[in-house]
């Protein structure tokens, strides 16, 4: 299905159809593999949050960024 198919369809059955893909990744959650990067980020992340290191925006904020 191409995307000007996709654009044809009206919001309903886009709805039903993007679940429906997400449904499918879901199935298939073995084959996605995060790079181990992402993991070093988490764990830093979260040792800042520990020792309360960690620095926050609002969401006001992140939307001008």
């Amino acid at each position: 299905m191409s995307i000007d198919e996709i654009k044809k369809l009206d919001v309903k059955d886009r709805i039903i159809l993007m679940n429906d893909i997400w449904e499918s990744l879901e199935a298939e959650n073995d084959a996605i593999v995060s790079p181990l990067w992402h993991k070093d980020i988490l764990e830093d992340r979260l040792l800042k949050i520990k020792n309360n290191e960690a620095t926050y925006i609002s969401l006001e904020e992140l939307k001008i960024r």
